[in-house]
């Protein structure tokens, strides 16, 4: 579903759409419609627009299931397609992080993957295996240091290379 919003900018209607581009054209009563764009010039020079938002069906994002145990909280995550999530968590108390993969939709087992490497280290701890509803959680002292962490679903992956080095550990 993509919502459409219009504003006025020096007496030209913009409508942006997800995914499109912004398109001008007259509007007979400027000074009625709504603005949220700003603008340098009378000549509509746009320096911001507010995106569209495209809404997502709800129950659409497999939610955190705390499987990394008491004291882990979510630092981070990565939608897996319309599959699910991959979620990084960190313990201040431990100083280890966790990785846990968790589908959408429970079902017939299918492979999956919840992976985490301490960056520019061989320090790697990973659960590949057929579930039914999510993979991990697997976990590495990593206090200060940067991640990458992975996870797959039948196929689909996403994560991410070189983050959450610190932020949380001091």
């Amino acid at each position: 579903m993509k919502l459409t919003r219009r504003v006025t900018v020096a007496g030209a209607a913009v409508a942006a759409v997800a995914g499109a581009a912004l398109a001008f054209a007259p509007v007979a009563d400027a000074a009625a419609a709504p603005t949220s764009l700003t603008a340098r010039t009378a000549a509509a020079t746009v320096t911001s627009v507010t995106p569209a938002v495209v809404a997502k069906p709800a129950g659409t994002v497999a939610p955190y299931n705390g499987a990394c145990g008491t004291g882990y909280g979510v630092v981070n995550s990565a939608e897996i397609g319309v599959e699910g999530t991959v979620y990084l968590t960190y313990s201040r108390a431990t100083g280890d992080n966790c990785v846990v993969t968790i589908r959408n939709t429970p079902g017939r087992a299918v492979p999956m993957v919840a992976q985490l490497t301490v960056t520019s280290t061989s320090e790697t701890a990973a659960d590949n295996g057929n579930y039914t509803t999510y993979a991990g959680p697997v976990y590495l002292h990593a206090a200060g240091r940067c991640v990458n962490w992975y996870g797959a679903i039948n196929g689909a992956s996403n994560g991410k290379i070189g983050t959450n080095c610190s932020a949380l550990a001091r």
